[in-house]
């Protein structure tokens, strides 16, 4: 069913979930592609959990992945919102599935390896010119033109443009975990948020019965990965949660590991995507805070388009302008959407009583006006001819 005619070679650089389904996308595209991990072992276990908006599910559809990662965690039809004193400040509908982070990465790695994509591990970039990669550990390959897939603090970035800005914090940690015999009320899939006086968390409840949560306590500066190590988690998130109203405190004892906590990112804008040679995609050319939800969602969307072009348009280097010119507008505006919601997760005494005020009002004329459709009605037709 896969065996296509291939006319060129791509080297993919990152074996997370973007570098799997641009190979993919590439594939169905008629172009060959070996994907390279800078970790010498795969990534399954690793992370949290993540949403798929109703976008990236549709993306995937594109791709025949859709079925594939349909039973995996959980459907999330509606959010519900409400502030530290326990009021409810909004409910209403959301479409997206929740999925396990090394769930999602394990079944598309598995589905581009039957494809017969290729997957090479412990090859760390290093250098890269014309087409040829180069890899500490001394080895190097060549193909036609390379995809940096490699995330936050890509390499393929970085060569493209020595001069790329760096990723801005955004004022937010992130922690989480998965608690076990808790019992709650409410739907199954529902995402209930919850704006503390001090810390924003968050919860689903699994149709098996366990909890899903993830807390985002508040930091002006960036701490340092020894700073993090030397939290502890549960305290922080027992006293940073103190006087709030919600199960918050019975959700994280419930929890056998709280995941400790990692900074939070984004960029506003990444100035070059590609050279004549060279093209990123995901979280190396727009990485989103996690508030936006659609991380994820826009390297799915990125695989594609990236695809398209470079089946439609003749030249490597016109392939990948138009790529950029497709994209940039969107991603870039779905960034400074997520720095918008993360900065409201924070905001001070004052801004928390203007915004507990404010937000259902607010809410309410977004649902109906539909304001939000142009993120999550964006579709990719594969069909459609890229120009």
């Amino acid at each position: 069913m896969y065996s296509v005619s291939m006319t060129k070679k791509a080297l993919i650089i990152g074996g997370g979930i973007a570098g799997p389904v641009t190979a993919m996308a590439l594939r169905k595209a008629g172009i060959e592609s070996v994907v390279y991990e800078a970790y010498g072992r795969t990534s399954d276990g690793v992370g949290a959990f993540l949403t798929l908006a109703v976008n990236g599910l549709e993306a995937l559809r594109q791709l025949d992945l859709h079925d594939l990662v349909c039973d995996l965690g959980m459907d999330t039809p509606g959010m519900r919102m409400s502030n530290g004193k326990g009021k409810q400040l909004v409910n209403f509908p959301m479409y997206g599935r929740t999925i396990d982070r090394s769930d999602l990465y394990v079944a598309l790695r598995d589905e581009a390896v039957r494809r017969g994509i290729q997957i090479e591990y412990g090859k760390r970039l290093v250098n890269a010119a014309g087409g040829t990669a180069s890899f500490e550990d001394g080895t190097s390959a060549t193909g036609d033109f390379i995809v940096g897939a490699d995330g936050l603090r890509s390499r393929v970035r970085s060569l493209i443009d020595p001069n790329a800005p760096k990723a801005r914090h955004i004022g937010l940690l992130n922690t989480g975990g998965y608690a076990r015999g808790v019992h709650l009320p409410g739907k199954p899939g529902e995402a209930n948020f919850i704006f503390g006086k001090r810390c924003f968390f968050g919860y689903f409840i699994h149709p098996g019965g366990d909890v899903w949560w993830f807390a985002n306590p508040p930091s002006k500066k960036e701490p340092t990965t020894a700073e993090l190590a030397s939290v502890d988690w549960r305290a922080r998130l027992h006293t940073l949660l103190d006087g709030d109203v919600g199960p918050m405190h019975r959700i994280i004892d419930a929890t056998e590991k709280v995941i400790p906590g990692w900074n939070t990112y984004d960029f506003p804008t990444v100035p070059k995507w590609h050279n004549d040679t060279m093209v990123i995609v995901g979280d190396a050319a727009h990485a989103t805070s996690p508030s936006s939800g659609q991380g994820a969602s826009m390297a799915i969307e990125d695989a594609i388009v990236l695809a398209k072009c470079l089946r439609d348009i003749g030249g490597t280097p016109k392939a990948f302008a138009a790529f950029e010119k497709a994209r940039r507008e969107r991603v870039e505006r779905i960034v400074a959407h997520g720095k918008r919601s993360g900065d409201g997760k924070a905001p001070g005494p004052v801004g928390a009583l203007f915004r507990d005020l404010m937000m259902p009002i607010f809410l309410r004329q977004m649902e109906k006006k539909n304001s939000l459709g142009w993120m999550y009605e964006y579709r990719v037709d594969w069909n459609a001819v890229a120009s």
